[in-house]
């Protein structure tokens, strides 16, 4: 009797991991069903000086980078579809897809070219990023914007604006103590093998030799995708060029 009570018990905890407040666990295996849909539409009223202030819902918190103004505007296209023959994949031990890509950011100080320029800082390091002794600076609360170019080889690409896959985001120096940032970025992938993008986030320890960050979801050929990428840096030239080593693993992902 005690062993079907415990096989009872086993069976009541395993069903219910799956549930929480009355509710079920769904997971589409299909492209083809989603779980849930619903249409939203998103009104943004900027605030120019000239319009209402009662009826703007959004402001510039800082102006253009100097590299704005310095470069013409380009167009890319992004993949946001995907196939419906693919099969939903998720495993811990091995990871569904891998690759290795190797992210280029010059940073735009003024004095470099702004063709060869891929990031500018849209803020200042704030009053408190000197005011706390350190080695050299932290740059604590500077927020820098990048549209970098990812190699599968270290060497620069022969035109930066032309690459295949890009990294497009946001770093920022979070740390007072320490030279320590974080990354907020998309993959974009666009060339005849691989379409669409991959999302990552996470803190980058810079004086750690390794770092992972979150690959949190991705669109196109990496739809739904998760996983962890593993930075190391493989190169740096004072504060104006660094490339960073990255090692994507998906542990979660749609393959055909």
């Amino acid at each position: 009797m005690a062993s079907v009570i415990v096989a009872a018990a086993c069976i009541f905890l395993s069903c219910s991991a799956s549930v929480a407040h009355g509710r079920r666990f769904v997971r589409s295996s299909s492209y083809a069903e989603p779980c849930m849909e619903m249409r939203l539409y998103l009104h943004d009223i900027l605030y120019d000086y000239s319009n209402s202030t009662s009826n703007s819902t959004s402001a510039a918190a800082t102006k253009p980078t100097a590299l704005a103004t310095a470069v013409p505007l380009t167009s890319a296209s992004v993949v946001h579809g995907r196939s419906s023959r693919r099969r939903f994949v998720r495993s811990y031990d091995e990871p569904c897809m891998e690759m290795r890509l190797y992210l280029h950011d010059i940073l735009y100080d003024y004095s470099n070219s702004t063709s060869n320029s891929t990031s500018a800082a849209a803020t200042k390091p704030t009053a408190l990023a000197t005011a706390v002794p350190s080695t050299g600076g932290t740059f604590f609360g500077q927020v820098v914007v990048f549209n970098d170019p990812m190699t599968e080889g270290r060497a620069l690409p022969p035109s930066l604006e032309e690459t295949a896959v890009r990294a497009q985001g946001v770093y920022l120096y979070n740390s007072k103590e320490a030279f320590n940032a974080w990354f907020a970025f998309s993959i974009v992938f666009n060339s005849t093998g691989r379409r669409g993008t991959l999302n990552l986030m996470g803190a980058d320890i810079i004086a750690e030799k390794t770092r992972d960050i979150s690959v949190v979801g991705g669109t196109g050929d990496f739809f739904m995708s998760r996983g962890v990428a593993t930075l190391r840096t493989d190169a740096f030239e004072g504060f104006t060029y660094f490339r960073l080593q990255m090692d994507i693993k998906l542990y979660e992902c749609y393959i055909v």
